[in-house]
């Protein structure tokens, strides 16, 4: 039985219950290659000895490329020799994650032939993730890919791949088209994003609404979240069917109002719009008969990340409004003036949140020539990675602990 599978005590925990496991998946993909059974030994080893064996070494890559493959090793190549080397590939999605099944075959096709076959449809950064192949596979790789129309995507400190909602493709409440505005950053800014050049990485994140369904005000260097500078759209007779039916919109919407913007008497309903924060909140509850204003364009935010080194930030507004037109060459001056002063003074791997705070927003400000205004005012925040309930839960319990001493 020298093709059986290694026995994983640890990882089938993982299979049981109700949800997909990504151990079957593994499981599946070992059947045929190689590379799995070695990957399955390795991770039930790491399980039960608590240590992780893999180190990231080396650069490796495509020719003319400096970004797009993370080079991956482990550290008993002769024990697992079949994962010696198990490089990802991240490749470039298409816009709004939309396929054909000839396409999605295509990949997977190249995938089976030249790595392990196993994939991440889609990272935290929206590329496709190719996981596992060795370093002489990696040319022919992206060449296979070329040939159906892939390219590869961004890693390191360059532009990462830019990733957006579907949009007007299928989303009602979209502001701008998204997907054409993807695909305008992507191809302009090719240079930026295959060879890394950057104090760290940069991502563009584009959203058709508030709703922000691809989580650009957490997860991306630029932000750009479509809005409305115009009234919400009030159809009367649908806010009546509402409330025929049931709804309680005194308390369902308008209590719910973060900028208590909102009135309703019973029979009609009335907005403030000076003071309405484009939370989406009245619209998504009564999508009939609330709609996004006729004025439509987006907010341009800058600096969010997850937590690294420093805390997590989500982005603050740089740009209240601006229409979303192509070329969109406002903005893209706007980018152009931020990367030569993060290049000129960031230092090494430092998001582009980081700098601001660092220099501060005034002089970021003074040298892209922005001027300031309200807002941009970034406090109160909370640090959207951590649960503040727990920490105020377990503070009151020592001030008890100390009462009883």
């Amino acid at each position: 039985m020298a093709d059986a599978l290694p026995k994983t005590p640890m990882l089938d925990e993982l299979e049981k219950g109700g949800w997909p496991s990504f151990v079957t998946e593994i499981k599946l993909a070992a059947e045929k290659n190689p590379m799995g059974k070695d990957l399955l030994g390795l991770l039930e080893r790491s399980y039960k000895e608590k240590i992780g064996h893999w180190k990231h070494g080396g650069i490796v890559g495509v020719m003319g490329y400096g970004g797009g493959v993370i080079g991956r090793y482990n550290d008993l190549p002769e024990e697992y020799p079949n994962i010696s080397h198990f490089h990802t590939m991240r490749i470039n999605q298409p816009a709004g994650w939309f396929y054909t099944s000839e396409a999605l075959r295509g990949i997977c096709d190249i995938w089976e032939k030249r790595g392990s076959g196993l994939t991440n449809m889609h990272g935290s950064t929206g590329d496709i993730i190719l996981l596992g192949t060795s370093t002489d596979q990696l040319e022919p790789t992206f060449q296979d890919l070329a040939k159906i129309d892939f390219d590869i995507g961004g890693s390191g400190s360059d532009v990462r791949t830019p990733s957006c909602c579907c949009g007007m493709a299928r989303c009602e409440w979209a502001c701008y088209d998204t997907m054409a505005a993807c695909y305008d950053f992507t191809m302009t800014y090719q240079d930026e994003l295959h060879r890394p050049a950057f104090p760290y990485k940069f991502k563009f994140k584009f959203s058709g609404c508030p709703n922000d369904c691809v989580a650009s005000i957490a997860r991306s260097d630029m932000s750009i979240i479509g809005t409305w500078r115009d009234e919400i759209q009030i159809d009367k007779d649908a806010v009546k069917e509402y409330a025929d039916s049931g709804m309680d919109i005194d308390s369902d919407v308008v209590g719910n109002c973060p900028g208590k913007c909102m009135a309703w008497d019973g029979k009609e309903l009335k907005i403030n719009d000076k003071f309405c924060v484009h939370c989406m909140h009245c619209i998504n509850a009564m999508p009939k008969a609330l709609r996004p204003g006729k004025d439509r364009g987006a907010t341009i935010l800058i600096g969010s990340k997850a937590p690294i080194v420093e805390g997590a930030l989500l982005s603050s507004v740089l740009i209240p409004f601006i229409k979303m037109e192509p070329p969109y060459q406002e903005i893209k001056d706007l980018v152009d003036k931020m990367w030569d002063l993060w290049c000129e003074e960031g230092k090494n791997r430092e998001r582009i949140g980081e700098f601001i705070q660092r220099i501060g927003l005034g002089n970021f400000l003074d040298e892209i020539e922005v001027d300031p205004i309200p807002e941009m005012v970034a406090h109160p925040r909370e640090n959207p990675y951590v649960f503040y309930e727990d920490y105020y839960e377990d503070e009151d319990e020592d001030d008890e602990e100390g009462d009883d001493e």
